[in-house]
């Protein structure tokens, strides 16, 4: 398997998963993106039957990871990464109506959908990095819970410095406890004086400065790293099997922010996964939905809600979808991404749009219905639910009623949005034993203004890798 650029001028794959693993995002700054996505058989579905899911997430990402890592070792690593998950399934579901299924994705050590794939990318990295003598700075931008997830998963390893900015004052305070009270010298929790946006594109601009990239052996390990989509996939294949895939199709509803969880749904599909619908739930900054309903994709303010980890205009993912309504053309996508960052619109593309909506419906849900949503499944259910899941829920149940059970992401633990929770049930949830002591702990968190330059000299200062080329 070979891996190519979203903008890449010719079709020629050049790169292997390895390199993509390490790289995070391309030299060109576009996202990396398989040379063909692979089919999955009959016996190949009969193969995955009944396994465990860490050998289910070695198998599918032994797909993606050719020769670069041999079926043995990725079984080993999948197995010590969700050996740190608190429910045996991983991801177990659980039925919520006669319709809804809930796929809690927040028995990992953070509580939230990104522990799934970054356990495991963590130790990809780490054994890649090993092989090579190499060390890496990994940057990333979050919104609340890829940050923690990608620190927890990579604190303590020699050969990796990470660093998560994230907007401050804009996330729940367990979230930022989650990041700040990690006490690992190479773990660093940076507070941007912005929107989480701001942070993105910090990122993407310190990326694109070749000697700090040079310098500090730039990585990513947020949703732009192919490797993470590649792990995402598997609980797709997870809950479709439990639910009777390949023979019975199916449905899932995803809480969306930066498009990366709901684009491994889609690339799940792409492999033969019968998926019957993919819905988009976003809350009151709704760029992606706006677009499915209008074709008018249009930067808006980012507006604070009850779902943080959501509060995002700028979708970094949807590239790699929009390189395939764009006829797999990277010219064609890198000048359409190049005018919606210097104008704000994404050019109108009539034949594209009406692709997309055929591959996904989306819909907007404000913070009261996310809310009532809330108090709605504890009250029918007894269930808690925190408020991405909310959005998620809400949206699932603007869909047409179908025969195909409609699955929706549970991406967050209710204890890490306690507040909401509470207004909207009269219930404060409890966080697991692990996290209890979490306000007890001492932060560390540096605050920076919204620029480059300064983040790039904090990570010179801070950066391992950095102290002993001085």
């Amino acid at each position: 398997m070979r891996y190519l650029s979203t903008r890449d001028p010719g079709p020629t794959p050049t790169h292997s998963f390895e390199d993509v693993l390490l790289a995070g995002l391309a030299d060109d700054g576009g996202l990396f993106v398989p040379e063909r996505m692979p089919m999955l058989d009959a016996a190949a579905w009969a193969g995955l039957a009944g396994l465990p899911y860490a050998e289910l997430a070695a198998h599918v990402v032994g797909l993606f990871a050719g020769e670069d890592f041999a079926p043995a070792e990725l079984g080993a690593l999948s197995g010590e990464a969700y050996a740190t998950f608190r429910h045996r399934a991983v991801a177990p579901l659980v039925q919520l109506d006669e319709r809804l299924w809930l796929l809690q994705l927040f028995h990992g050590p953070t509580l939230a959908f990104k522990d799934l794939a970054l356990q495991l990318v963590a130790r990809l990295i780490d054994r890649a990095l090993a092989r090579r003598g190499e060390h890496v700075t990994i940057i990333g931008a979050t919104s609340g819970d890829t940050g923690s997830a990608a620190l927890e998963a990579c604190r303590d390893r020699d050969a990796i410095d990470v660093f998560f900015l994230y907007p401050h004052g804009r996330i729940s305070e367990i979230q930022r406890r989650q990041m700040t009270t990690i006490d690992a010298a190479n773990a660093h929790a940076v507070a941007i004086e912005g929107t989480f946006d701001n942070c993105q594109d910090i990122v993407k601009a310190l990326f694109a400065d070749t000697r700090l990239r040079r310098d500090l052996s730039l990585s990513a390990v947020n949703s732009i790293n192919f490797a993470r989509v590649a792990a995402q996939i598997v609980y797709y294949f997870a809950a479709g099997m439990a639910l009777g895939a390949p023979g019975r199709r199916l449905s899932f509803a995803v809480p969306t922010g930066n498009f990366g969880n709901v684009y491994a749904g889609h690339l799940a599909r792409a492999m033969g996964l019968p998926i019957e619908r993919l819905v988009i739930g976003t809350n009151e900054n709704d760029i992606l939905a706006r677009y499915l309903q209008t074709g008018n994709m249009t930067h808006d303010t980012v507006r604070p809600t009850l779902s943080p980890s959501m509060d995002i205009q700028v979708a970094s993912n949807f590239e790699r979808l929009l390189w395939e309504l764009k006829g797999r053309s990277g010219p064609a996508t890198g000048d359409a991404i190049a005018a919606f960052r210097r104008t704000g619109k994404l050019p109108p593309d009539d034949q594209a749009w009406r692709r997309a909506r055929s591959l996904f419906a989306g819909h907007r849900v404000d913070d009261a219905e996310t809310l009532r949503t809330i108090g709605k499944v504890h009250a029918e259910s007894g269930m808690l639910i925190d408020p991405h899941t909310a959005v998620g829920v809400a949206a699932a149940r603007r869909e047409p009623a179908g025969e195909a059970p409609m699955v929706v992401l549970a991406t967050a633990h209710p204890a890490k949005f306690g507040d909401a929770v509470e207004r909207a049930t009269g219930v404060q949830p409890a966080l697991p034993p692990t996290l209890a002591a979490l306000a007890e702990r001492a932060e560390q968190v540096s605050v920076l203004p919204n620029d480059a330059a300064a983040v790039a000299r904090y990570l010179r200062a801070n950066a391992r890798r950095a102290v002993r080329a001085a």
